[in-house]
């Protein structure tokens, strides 16, 4: 039986049975990766399609002197080319009779309520439109703005609350495990000082400026330099 770094060489010298293999065994990843990208208006099965072909470029790609696991290697190509397909595809995609649904929707109930002082109702609403309240209401829905899981809810004394603080931190075993994947090849790949800072600060649990004199800069530099890397982990994760 072949070991995945033998099927990748293979593989690479133009094996499809060897890269199918690779593929296969692989395919619990790109899904595990898929996951955090629910809700998002895209079939699964479509996310999937496009986390295998970051799959495949990794095979082809794989550098055996870097000496990491072919899993550390390929989770953030497949996370990046799925990433890369919802930037570039755009945000949500809303149907343009539902816009203009929710358009007629919000004018209707501002001239009631100027007309009344009162809000009216949503069946009112659905039945001047001429459209059901299920219909309504997902128009009305599907057309608010998206929410940043990084936007403040509550601000007291400079130290904000996020809505993602808000949110149920527990998660699965898979996304543990790509999360920890991720951050392991974050920190590898940061300059010596900055990794350095993170290893003192995070496995040492030294202060700031304990760390501060270890590496020759003041309390204040580290702080910043802190912070920056925090909100790159934040948003590369």
């Amino acid at each position: 039986m072949n070991t995945t770094i033998e099927l990748i060489k293979l593989a690479q010298q133009g094996n499809e049975d060897a890269k199918k293999q690779l593929i296969e065994e692989n395919s619990g990843l790109v899904w595990s990766i898929v996951k955090r990208f629910s809700n998002r208006g895209y079939e699964s099965e479509d996310l999937f399609q496009i986390g295998s072909i970051g799959l495949i470029k990794c095979i082809n790609k794989f550098d055996f002197s870097f000496n990491v696991k072919f899993s550390t290697y390929a989770v953030p190509m497949i996370l990046g080319e799925i990433k890369r397909f919802l930037r570039d595809d755009g945000p949500i995609k809303v149907s343009r009779s539902l816009k203009d649904l929710a358009s007629k929707a919000k004018q209707l109930e501002e001239t009631i309520t100027k007309k009344t002082g009162k809000s009216p109702t949503i069946n009112f609403i659905a039945e001047n439109l001429n459209t059901t309240v299920d219909e309504l209401v997902i128009a009305l829905d599907s057309n608010k703005e998206i929410e940043s899981i990084y936007s403040t809810v509550y601000q007291n004394d400079g130290n904000p609350i996020y809505l993602i603080d808000k949110l149920n931190t527990e998660k699965n075993s898979d996304e543990k495990i790509i999360n920890n994947i991720l951050l392991k090849q974050l920190i590898e790949n940061l300059p010596e000082r900055d990794k350095e800072i993170i290893k003192l600060r995070y496995f040492e649990d030294k202060t700031q400026s304990e760390v501060a004199k270890k590496v020759g800069l003041s309390q204040v530099q580290i702080s910043r330099i802190e912070k920056k890397l925090l909100s790159y982990f934040r948003n590369e994760l």
